[in-house]
């Protein structure tokens, strides 16, 4: 980062290790008399300013509050939006913002984290700690929920994942939205069908509904939930087995097939079950 304006390494270091909404916005060109240098940055999120400077004074409030309106209106954005959202805005200093000097100023407002990708994963056993793994390296967020201190404090420590103690993890269903993907991986069969029929009963559809287990499973799931009074419709969103149909039953194979069919739905691909 040699030579680049002080404002902007701040704002990218802080980037890296932000995972809520914000806009970065760069100084990309200036014409006559402007406050800042070329390529100078600052990191908003819905608060104000977190990072950086792109010239003080009336220029900077000005941005922010359009970086504000910008994330308000993403606040409820479409499910599948997958690109951050950029603008470029040109303003004049004195006509446009107030100021007394007279130069022109172009602003890229770059959006990071506005379509929240959120993948919630009931058990953090031998296969979900291999997927969370892979889950961390993806731009998602990920939510653990267990009953076992134990289990949940073999995962990393990194800022785009939640452990979740519940002595009942079913109880935690009233958290999700309908954007969410939805993973079951808990101890079997007998802890999985509860959640699924929470989450019936508490009306969410979500994005993606996966659990992990075989065809056998699939059927005595299904027969079961069928008897609890859920419709066939909700039903058929289930995938179990979750995963692309790769090969390989170890728990890094497995991972990478479920993370694999998590993004194709992300990218609306239409990919063969396990």
């Amino acid at each position: 980062m040699s030579g680049m304006p002080l404002s902007a390494r701040t704002c990218i270091e802080r980037l890296a290790v932000t995972t809520h909404p914000v806009v970065m916005i760069t100084l990309v060109a200036g014409v006559g008399s402007i406050p800042q240098d070329i390529g100078a940055r600052m990191l908003v999120d819905a608060g104000g300013r977190l990072e950086g400077s792109v010239g003080g004074g009336k220029l900077e409030q000005h941005a922010i509050a359009e970086a504000q309106r910008w994330l308000a209106a993403w606040a409820d954005g479409p499910a599948d939006t997958t690109t951050a959202p950029c603008a470029l805005h040109e303003w004049n200093l004195q006509r446009d913002i107030g100021m007394t000097c007279g130069g022109v100023v172009t602003l890229l407002f770059e959006a990071y984290h506005v379509a929240p990708w959120r993948v919630v994963l009931f058990g953090a056993g031998h296969v979900a700690q291999a997927l969370v793994r892979v889950l961390t390296i993806l731009d998602c967020v990920v939510v653990c929920v267990d009953s076992r201190q134990e289990w949940l404090d073999r995962l990393p420590t990194v800022p785009s994942l939640t452990p979740v103690l519940r002595e009942v993890p079913a109880t935690w269903v009233d958290q999700i939205s309908d954007r969410d993907m939805v993973l079951c991986m808990t101890m079997g069969h007998a802890t999985d069908v509860p959640i699924l029929r929470s989450l019936y009963a508490a009306g969410r559809v979500p994005a993606f509904i996966g659990v992990i287990g075989s065809e056998a499973k699939r059927k005595a799931m299904t027969k079961q939930l069928r008897g609890d009074g859920v419709d066939d419709d909700w039903l058929q969103r289930v995938q179990c087995p979750v995963g692309l149909p790769i090969g390989g039953n170890q728990p890094g194979e497995i991972a990478v097939s479920v993370a694999a069919a998590l993004i194709a739905q992300r990218h609306g691909q239409e990919l063969p079950r396990a």
